[in-house]
């Protein structure tokens, strides 16, 4: 921490260093317009000058001469321009301005301390005024399936809303159905099955706002049950050659959501002096980006939002606990019968730091089984620091371990995963990525409701579709080491093209995952139809030694609503 004198001094001394500067910048351009100068008159505006420094973004000279914001000419030109009015400069009989007048207008009004007044052409046109955003303009979205009371996203006059929650918090209700079908033809060749399908897919969010905090919230996908899909497989060796309808009502989540803080300012007439957000029911836990957490869990959680602590000097962190006492999903450590997921326990911290020139991630998780898993209890921690390096280097280096008792198995393992991303001269579209990884014994996510391990988000080798069966690389992580090098490119920003090679070498052939190295090619292009179509298409072919190699290519349209 620096002290007030250190403070004190080098406030001095940069204010000191702009006045320095401006005196000499101003005198420069007065010799240059005037032709000539004498001591005397710099001395007598010095006071002058050192005002227009420490209070003024720029010279009066400047000030008089405001222009639209594009204008032909150099510098010089400009500078010798005068506006018509009240404020305008007198003009000596050699048509040069009287820095006499210039000074006494400064003195004579308060309102000659600020910058003039834009100037606009007579003429007015509402396109000029959008041209200098870059003739960006609204983009309207698809509307939900369905909208009743309060719309999301609008604007204009609401009518009054109910207290009945009281003043503080108005009822601001509203009913929203939104989501997307997803509908794809696949021809995949995934772990010596052969099959050609079509597959579909229907994602529903049911929102109910009740106030602008508090909400009930339900998720569904009625047309599939656990991880297959409505689907009909017309080719291939495998296929069954029938049409599969899969349908599944019962809601993915369901959890009310809400802020204690306004909740206190509803019922108590006060303003709170805190936040502290909370949820509870089937609600999603998603953390590292999904990698550590991606699953709903039947529990609550809250979270101490907008920290900061002077004594620490961290500028701003959030910390969120969680806990569940059903719907736990962790195929590797508790086992891929559905009903073993109901049987666990699982308590659980997070935080998010901005510190060190970065951002930090860090949690830890708890698993303890009862009834039929009693004996487990599998602790989980992560880390993870992101951080730009030199205007270059995008990196996230993420860690992930578990350790402790499973009568069942193997509950130890540790996996360390770098992402990168060069800056390139392109840096919003040009994307050069790079990915390494390295693990040992079995690491395992915290929760995962996919069935996916610890290396999904490595590359586009090593997730599936979520849909039809789309082959990946072995994701376990476990004693292997590998990555993914590939190139993405977005074009105007509205299209997405990229390619990846990866690989997987086990160095330990411990009975899970990979026990012979993987290599994958990969390729993926996506561009939007209109604003509610997207069209997608993946295709990847992955070299798996000791076994058949995969192959995969798909096609995907996508509505949204």
């Amino acid at each position: 921490m620096f002290s007030n004198a250190h403070l004190a001094k080098t406030s001095t001394a940069t204010i000191a260093l702009v006045v320095c500067g401006y005196l000499v910048i101003s005198d420069t351009r007065a010799e240059t317009a005037t032709g000539a100068s004498s001591s005397e008159t710099k001395n007598e505006n010095t006071v002058i000058r050192v005002w227009h420094a420490l209070f003024r973004s720029s010279s009066a000279d400047d000030q008089a001469d405001t222009q639209p914001l594009f204008r032909s000419g150099s510098a010089d030109d400009q500078a010798g321009t005068q506006h018509a009015g009240a404020d305008s400069e007198k003009e000596t009989d050699d048509n040069t301005t009287d820095p006499a007048a210039s000074i006494r207008s400064n003195v004579d009004g308060k309102g000659d301390l600020f910058r003039s007044d834009p100037q606009y052409e007579a003429n007015y046109t509402a396109q000029a005024q959008v041209d200098v955003y870059g003739a960006k303009t609204a983009v309207e979205p698809p509307r939900p399936l369905l909208e009743l009371g309060r719309e999301q996203y609008t604007s204009g006059a609401y009518d009054a809303s109910s207290t009945l929650l009281g003043e503080k918090n108005p009822l601001l209700p509203g009913l929203s159905i939104y989501g997307d079908w997803r509908t794809a033809i696949a021809y995949n060749n995934n772990n010596g099955k052969d099959i050609a399908q079509i597959a579909t897919r229907l994602n529903l969010d049911v929102d109910f706002k009740i106030t602008g905090t508090e909400r009930i919230h339900a998720f569904f996908t009625p047309l599939q049950k656990d991880t297959q899909f409505t689907r009909f497989e017309f080719a291939g060796d495998d296929a069954s050659g029938d049409f599969d309808f899969e349908f599944d009502p019962e809601p993915q989540t369901l959890f009310f959501e809400g802020d204690l803080g306004s909740i206190y300012s509803g019922f108590s007439s006060q303003e709170a002096t805190f936040d502290l957000p909370f949820t509870v029911g089937l609600f999603p836990l998603f953390l590292q980006n999904g990698i550590w957490a991606n699953d709903a869990i039947l529990g609550g959680a809250v979270t101490l939002p907008a920290q900061n602590s002077k004594a620490l000097g961290l500028a701003n962190f959030d910390i969120t606990l969680f806990a569940a006492l059903n719907d736990v999903d962790n195929v590797g450590i508790i086992g891929v019968d559905g009903d073993d997921n109901n049987n666990t326990n699982l308590f659980g911290a997070t935080a998010f730091i901005d510190a060190f020139s970065g951002y930090i991630e860090t949690g830890y998780g708890l698993i303890d089984g009862r009834d039929d898993q009693a004996g487990l209890l599998t602790h989980f921690v992560t880390g993870a620091y992101t951080r730009r390096y030199a205007n270059t280097l995008s990196n996230s280096t993420r860690v992930f371990a578990n350790f402790g008792e499973d009568p069942q198995g193997e509950d130890e393992g540790l996996a360390i995963i770098s992402e990168n991303s060069l800056i390139s001269g392109l840096p919003s579209t040009l994307l050069p990525y790079a990915n390494f990884f390295v693990g040992f014994g079995n690491p395992q996510p915290l929760v995962d409701g996919n069935n996916a391990g610890i290396l999904k988000n490595v590359g586009i080798n090593f997730e599936t579709d979520a849909l039809t069966g789309y082959p990946k690389l072995d994701d376990s992580g476990s004693d292997a080491w590998g990555g993914a090098i590939g190139l993405q490119y977005l074009f105007d920003l509205d299209e997405q093209l990229a390619f990846e090679v990866a690989m997987v070498q086990p160095f330990e052939d411990d009975g899970i995952g990979a026990q012979d190295a993987q290599y994958g090619f990969g390729a993926r292009y996506q561009i939007p139809i209109d604003r509610a179509w997207l069209f997608r298409a993946d295709a990847t072919y992955q070299i798996l030694e000791g076994e058949e190699d995969n192959f995969g290519v798909r096609a995907e349209i996508r509505r949204k609503f």
